[in-house]
């Protein structure tokens, strides 16, 4: 962002904001940040990255039931009573316990219930073995690096089309690197939508 805004000029990012980005990690780390200098300095930051991890783990779950790689009967019975059975309930069970917790603490950070800490753990746990790690799932994460390589090869083989397509007047950086922050920044959708405009025929040419 110090760079990729404004054409290059980046934006004047406080050292708190900053230091929010760097500190909002997810994967299979701690869900409360326990170790100071990992945690982000302000209260603002540890709330982003705990409402984040809230976000992902219920629409994660969400989007495996819908993908069917797995069934609401599938989720841990101990995570369902605790957090609750339904998307809302989780969330709500979720929120309102880090509320309360930070509020009866009078830590200066936030804090969450032994109980429902557990119970969020273990439905993380859950979604990485039967959803994040699963077969079907990974085959979709290799077509989908495909369509990532592939465009960036076109793109750094046409840097006339990439400057046309970015509405950039010229790069920041290197064109290699300047193409692999614009392919981070893609949606899904806009990413498969690219790569059917430039390898796929027109449907009249097929006709």
């Amino acid at each position: 962002m110090e760079v990729l805004e404004k054409d290059g000029k980046g934006l004047n990012l406080t050292f708190e904001v900053r230091d929010g980005i760097l500190k909002h990690s997810k994967g299979k780390g701690e869900i409360l940040c326990e170790d100071l200098e990992a945690m982000a300095s302000t209260v603002e930051g540890q709330v982003v990255r705990i409402a984040d991890i809230i976000a992902y783990i219920n629409h994660d779950i969400d989007d495996a039931v819908r993908g069917g790689v797995i069934s609401p009967n599938d989720i841990p019975d101990d995570c369902l009573k605790c957090l609750g059975d339904t998307h809302s309930k989780r969330i709500n069970t979720m929120v309102n316990d880090i509320v309360q917790e930070t509020l009866r603490s009078r830590k200066g950070r936030l804090s969450i219930s032994n109980e429902v800490l557990s119970s969020i753990v273990d439905l993380r746990e859950f979604l990485w073995s039967r959803v994040y790690e699963n077969e079907a799932v990974h085959a979709d994460f290799h077509k989908a690096a495909k369509i990532l390589r592939e465009l960036y090869q076109y793109l750094v083989d046409h840097p006339d089309y990439f400057l046309t397509l970015t509405k950039m007047e010229s790069l920041h950086d290197s064109l290699e690197r300047c193409v692999c922050d614009f392919l981070a920044g893609m949606t899904d959708r806009y990413a498969f939508n690219l790569y059917e405009k430039i390898f796929l025929p027109l449907p009249w040419v097929i006709l």
